[in-house]
């Protein structure tokens, strides 16, 4: 089945500028030549045990997709699974609120939905976004010397998965859910203002499998600086304790195939490959443009960092498109 998957033709047209070849994080159509629309879904089960909060995790994380392309949400869809026999719809009621509120903060319109009766809890959005062809940013645009920023911190897989083991802190539950429902808007407005190379955000393939995409797509390597990666308050403990999602196992046993790890211990290793939910973004930037760039997250209210930078194609040790961990 997954041959078949990998094997299915990509849709023509010459006025789809991004499809599904490159996993970018959104489909962008050409409506004329001055504006494109940018359309992204995404849904999960509950990762927190509030309601409202579900709903605004999901809201947001569905949003970061049309922020990582350079572009402005504008309308958004709710697609929702409930077991209506099993929990009452005043709960449901909570989650639709909660993603209301940041729907709201985006500026997005909210115009309908579907709803289907599941046995498993799912809620997320379908988001439709606009952008200016020329302002479109990509995974692909990235070169040898450009700078990768990080916006957020790591960690919401593994303290998520802690919370549904009922071990989470309320300081790691309340970490972690305000880095989720955090908006990119903000990280958006400041990479759109300076120019970047390319960008994408950082959610279910953790960062390793996400820079993995962009470093495809553009056709370089990576260095990462383990020690400057930003990291939530716990996740080091819960990683170190085996409180690791399935999600992050796969996702270093994927990434790991083209990843080098020099001197770097396993705990680091699984936090790089965290499973994100509405991580933040992941920038490339010209190296003159680095200070510029970070000037204007600071402006924006931004807490970005720099974590290495793309290489050439190839490294010493190993083929073309590789990261190296230092």
């Amino acid at each position: 089945m997954l041959r078949r998957l990998h094997n299915l033709s990509p849709a023509r047209h010459p006025d789809l500028l991004v499809g599904i070849d490159g996993s970018d994080d959104a489909g962008v159509y050409r409506l004329t030549d001055e504006l494109a629309i940018v359309q992204s879904v995404d849904f999960f089960t509950p990762i927190v045990d509030e309601a409202f909060d579900w709903g605004r995790v999901a809201a947001a994380n569905s949003l970061s997709d049309i922020y990582a392309m350079g572009a402005a949400p504008l309308t958004a869809l709710q697609t929702v699974g409930w077991p209506r026999d099993t929990l009452p719809l005043d709960l449901l009621g909570d989650v639709l609120e909660g993603g209301a509120t940041v729907l709201a903060e985006a500026g997005c319109t909210l115009v309908g939905g579907h709803t289907i009766d599941d046995p498993e809890p799912k809620y997320g959005l379908a988001i439709t976004g606009v952008v200016h062809p020329d302002d479109l940013i990509t995974n692909g645009g990235g070169s040898p010397g450009d700078v990768l920023v990080l916006t957020k911190p790591l960690g919401t897989g593994l303290i998520a998965t802690a919370i549904k083991r009922g071990t989470a802190t309320a300081e790691q539950r309340d970490a972690a859910v305000t880095s989720m429902v955090e908006l990119n808007a903000a990280a958006a407005r400041a990479m759109r203002r300076v120019g970047v190379t390319a960008a994408t955000d950082v959610t279910g393939f953790g960062l390793l499998g996400h820079l993995s995409e962009l470093i495809r797509a553009s056709g370089t390597s990576a260095e990462i600086e383990v020690a400057a990666v930003p990291i939530l308050p716990g996740a080091r403990e819960l990683a170190d304790a085996g409180v690791i999602p399935g999600g992050t196992n796969r996702n270093l046993e994927s990434a790991g195939r083209i990843t080098t790890f020099d001197d770097t211990d396993q705990v680091d290793r699984v936090i790089l490959a965290d499973a994100q939910t509405s991580g933040g973004l992941l920038i490339a930037v010209d190296g003159p443009m680095e200070k510029a760039l970070h000037q204007a997250m600071a402006d924006e209210q931004v807490a970005a960092v720099t974590i290495g930078r793309l290489t050439e194609k190839a490294f010493a040790d190993g083929p073309a498109g590789r990261i190296l961990v230092r």
